[in-house]
């Protein structure tokens, strides 16, 4: 689905573009990117290499005058700061978090910022879900406050990537539109698929000879997983070591072992530490790791059989990474379907000024 009058748009903290990929896919256009992560920055080059703009790097460098003229912000705001595991590990360091964490948590700041400046139609924001308990709910009220007194009317709700994908995620995303532009859209316009819903079977290898092979992830003529994603036996007993003692301690740390039927847990950035959310039974062998290539499926980055598969052009560790810290591709598609409808009303209604002025 397109707009038939394209939009612009701009792709703030953008990871490797998930957010990107479901606005393009309603004609719009984006004319501005803003990633730090170097490695993230050479994936998504390497996706979106047909971008006439370069991808720059520290937003906080960045004056919002330097940054193009836009109708829809993206953004995919640092969530360490608010997130469970993050809020753990700052506390056992003693830092701080939230909007006190001068590195991390202020970054929201700078959404706010651009979008004063420029007074985009729309915004589309997303977070981890528990965004909206940290610090008692403060920080999301400040976060909804600063966005409804720059003017917009605002919605947010959580969506569970299951839907689309074979892994339960978890997201907040966060959708506001100009009073003056006044719209009746809310999130629970985003159409969830109907069943039913995808399993892990869709997105891994079959290693039966009807996938072409790919180094390094796939071997042989079969093209069966490479060995090195099988656990070393040490590993693997550490883990059903370390989940034995947490389990008689009645908490609920562990593996998750799964098998093509399954649906999986969160795919999280420290995937690549020892792959323990996300284990692939194997018969006759210890567990393995998703490949990356299985990792660009389960976020739907790409499909089996893809003409034009997602290209990863960095390290197994870097890829996990990106992959744990995306937003599920086809979540942002569904989300910017739903918004289309107001998109083009909007773009609409903005030619028509121009040509009555």
């Amino acid at each position: 689905m397109t707009t038939g009058q394209g939009f612009r748009f701009i792709d703030l903290f953008a990871g490797i573009g998930g957010l990107r990929i479901g606005f393009e896919a309603v004609g719009g256009t984006c004319v501005f990117t803003s990633e730090w992560n170097k490695f993230s920055q050479q994936t998504y080059k390497a996706n979106f290499e047909d971008d006439t703009h370069e991808v720059n790097g520290d937003i906080t460098a960045i004056h919002e005058a330097d940054i193009p003229a836009h109708d829809v912000l993206l953004a995919g705001f640092p969530c360490q700061p608010f997130s469970i595991a993050g809020v753990s590990k700052k506390n056992a360091l003693g830092r701080a978090h939230g909007f006190a964490d001068e590195t991390q948590g202020t970054l929201f700041f700078d959404v706010v910022r651009i979008l004063r400046h420029h007074r985009p139609r729309a915004f589309l924001l997303e977070n981890v879900k528990n965004l909206l308990s940290h610090d008692k709910g403060n920080t999301f009220r400040v976060i909804m406050h600063a966005l409804r007194e720059l003017g917009y009317s605002v919605d947010h709700k959580v969506i569970d990537a299951r839907h689309w994908v074979p892994q339960h995620r978890e997201r907040i995303f966060i959708v506001g539109f100009r009073e003056d532009w006044p719209t009746n859209f809310s999130l629970d316009d985003v159409i969830l698929p109907e069943g039913p819903n995808p399993n892990l079977s869709s997105i891994l290898h079959p290693g039966d000879g009807s996938e072409t092979v790919e180094e390094p992830y796939t071997c042989g003529d079969l093209a069966a997983v490479a060995p090195k994603y099988t656990l070393t036996p040490k590993l693997w007993q550490y883990l059903q070591k370390y989940a034995a003692k947490h389990k008689a301690a009645g908490n609920g740390f562990g593996f998750g072992l799964c098998g093509p039927e399954s649906v999986a847990r969160t795919l999280s950035a420290r995937y690549y530490k020892d792959g323990s959310e996300i284990l692939i039974a194997q018969e006759g062998l210890d567990p393995r790791r998703l490949t990356p290539r299985e990792c660009a499926r389960l976020m739907g980055f790409d499909r089996p059989g893809s003409n034009k598969p997602w290209k990863i052009v960095v390290s197994d560790t870097q890829a996990y990474r990106q992959f744990g810290n995306a937003v599920a591709a086809p979540v942002a598609i569904s989300i910017a379907e739903a918004m289309e409808p107001w998109l083009h009303n909007m773009v609409a209604l903005k030619s028509k000024r121009r040509m009555r002025a």
